[in-house]
């Protein structure tokens, strides 16, 4: 049995994705910094956080809720990211690298 969140595979692969999240958002144009930026950096953050505040609760019915909602936050980051590969802010490897690390919490 998982004593610890971070014990977790699934919540060191989002916390990954987070910090890709964050290393790839510095390239995008500064003015971006209060939308674009922010809105995807906090919804790659809502997915770790979300894993680890499920597997903090006493039941496995609360943590699979708090599961479907990082997995509604992944959705949300992979839109996201959609719309900064359109804009020309992010290379399609980029993209596909981290589309491919998104669809890890999609099939949960």
């Amino acid at each position: 049995m998982v004593r610890f969140h971070t014990d977790l595979d699934v919540w060191n692969k989002a916390r990954q994705l987070a910090l890709e999240v964050y290393r790839t958002t510095k390239g995008f144009p500064r003015e971006e910094l209060y939308g674009l930026t922010s809105q995807l950096r906090r919804a790659a953050i809502a997915v770790v956080a979300n894993i680890a505040e499920g597997s903090a609760r006493r039941g496995r019915r609360e943590f699979l809720q708090f599961c479907y909602v990082a997995r509604g936050s992944s959705t949300e980051v992979e839109t996201l990211l959609i719309i900064a590969k359109d804009l020309g802010w992010l290379s399609v490897h980029d993209y596909e690298e981290l589309g491919t690390d998104i669809k890890v919490f999609l099939k949960c």
